[in-house]
């Protein structure tokens, strides 16, 4: 079974609430999730093993999350070179976190990522829980 790692970085609880829901589109397509907020990772060898990577993380004052930046400076010692992967964010005026995180994993890490960040203002409305769960299936589509 293949085998996806989430990783959330949220300030009030929404970008936590995508995570989930892009996590049930893995598991729809038998994908086994693994869903942790950045601050439990405390070094790169817990990135070994996945086949496909979502990182996510709000957007405050037009910039993601401090924790999510430290965790990318983390992740970079990590070979990622060619897996799988996806980034998502919340976000209240715009959306850079996600795009951010989207462009160094892309570009730095040099990963294959799905078409597009998904960058959602809330999981509950303008049907963002069945665009999650695409979003998750898309990622799932690539590794399978």
């Amino acid at each position: 079974m293949s085998k996806a790692l989430i990783v959330y970085s949220t300030r009030n609880g929404e970008t936590r609430n995508i995570a989930e829901i892009i996590a049930e589109g893995l598991r729809f397509s038998l994908v086994d999730v693994t869903l942790k907020d950045v601050k439990e990772i405390k070094k790169e060898t817990e990135l070994a093993g996945y086949d496909a990577y979502v990182f996510g993380s709000s957007t405050y004052h037009g910039e993601m999350m401090n924790s999510m930046k430290t965790f990318l400076f983390l992740a970079e010692k990590a070979d990622l070179q060619g897996k799988k992967g996806g980034a998502f964010g919340s976000f209240g005026w715009s959306g850079e976190a996600a795009e951010r995180i989207y462009d160094t994993m892309k570009n730095i890490y040099q990963m294959d990522m799905v078409s597009s960040p998904l960058m959602l203002k809330s999981s509950t409305i303008e049907g963002g829980m069945k665009v999650a769960q695409a979003y998750g299936k898309e990622v799932a589509a690539k590794i399978l």
